[in-house]
């Protein structure tokens, strides 16, 4: 199959199943192909890989649901060698579903912490998503905050914002806290959250921009949301406090990748993974001012001021496999 043919029969695929716009860095002989359900910041960490190791990587964005449709529907017939995508639940879905083969890369295990990679090598995290308290400095001493569970106390009645619970992000926080306390408990903590009549919005950076005017004093988001609306206002009025940091330590989620089963090429989409982890990370967390998996990278510039935190051990295919129980809780507490 000529590399032209291959673009066409992504744009097809694509106009068939509506899952965006398939483009291709062109590099060399070799081609690798990218179903990708992270829809930004991958250009110039794949323009890297292209120019580096002679390779074309071909690429289409679309929803994590929709991808791992299209895996299925494929199946022997599909052109993806790489599965990449947000949250380590959607990873775990895709292993579960049986569209994933084990990767095995000495590599990836010295560089990637254990806890960031699926117990039998079926994904890999690539970048580390801290979800962590955001409060207003002059309505919030931050010697008043300490973990997720405290926000379930009367003190923060009126005070909170927070994600809804169709969220990927706020699903795999609450399996955390199901996790480390079991349902009973985690379900008090969350229902203390609701009993706080904490506003419910639908979109991080509406959570920041809510507590900057005031409109609540904490939230909750992803650290990255913080990290943009910095660089374009380093005025802007929210400060992050690591959340848990005299016990378990923050929930941190991924951004990562995986080897579709059936891959024409693995060995060359695992090498892309690799890359990614190594001499690509960069290129890869410091689009999004993402934290690094990779313990030998500095994080990028802007959070690196932030200074270092305690990171939650747990295995991200844990929380992951609780997301089903995740939503039934939220579900039972009323939280929206």
């Amino acid at each position: 199959m000529t590399r032209a043919t291959l673009i066409l029969l992504l744009v097809l695929s694509v106009g068939a199943g509506g899952c965006g716009i398939a483009e291709s860095l062109a590099g060399g002989g070799e081609v690798v192909r990218v179903y990708s359900g992270r829809h930004y910041d991958l250009e110039e960490a794949f323009e890297e890989f292209a120019g580096e190791t002679d390779t074309s990587v071909e690429f289409l964005f679309g929803g994590d649901a929709e991808l791992r449709e299209r895996l299925r529907t494929e199946r022997e017939n599909t052109l993806a060698d790489l599965f990449m995508t947000v949250d380590a639940a959607n990873l775990e879905i895709a292993a579960s579903e049986g569209l994933l083969q084990p990767i095995d890369s000495e590599t990836l295990d010295e560089v990637v912490p254990e806890h960031l990679r699926h117990p039998g090598g079926l994904w890999v995290g690539l970048s580390k998503r801290v979800r962590t308290i955001m409060y207003h400095p002059d309505r919030v001493d931050p010697s008043e905050l300490s973990t997720y569970e405290d926000l379930a106390d009367p003190k923060w009645k009126g005070r909170l914002c927070m994600r809804n619970s169709t969220n990927v992000y706020t699903q795999s926080l609450v399996a955390s806290l199901i996790a480390h306390h079991g349902y009973d408990e985690a379900l008090e903590v969350v229902s203390g959250w609701v009993a706080n009549e904490t506003e419910i919005i639908a979109n991080d950076i509406r959570i920041l921009e809510t507590i900057a005017a005031g409109g609540c004093d904490v939230g909750i988001t992803n650290h990255y949301y913080l990290a943009r609306l910095l660089e374009e206002d380093p005025e802007f009025g929210v400060k992050p406090f690591w959340a848990n940091q005299d016990g378990r330590g923050v929930h941190v989620n991924i951004s990562g990748a995986a080897v579709t089963l059936n891959a024409d090429d693995p060995q060359l989409a695992g090498d892309l993974i690799e890359w990614l982890a190594t001499d690509g990370q960069e290129a890869f967390v410091y689009g999004n001012h993402e934290y690094p998996v990779n313990p030998e990278i500095e994080p990028p510039p802007l959070i690196r001021q932030w200074g270092d935190f305690k990171e939650d051990p747990l295995n991200a295919s844990e929380f992951a496999a609780l997301n089903a129980d995740a939503i039934r809780l939220m579900n039972e507490a009323g939280y929206d």
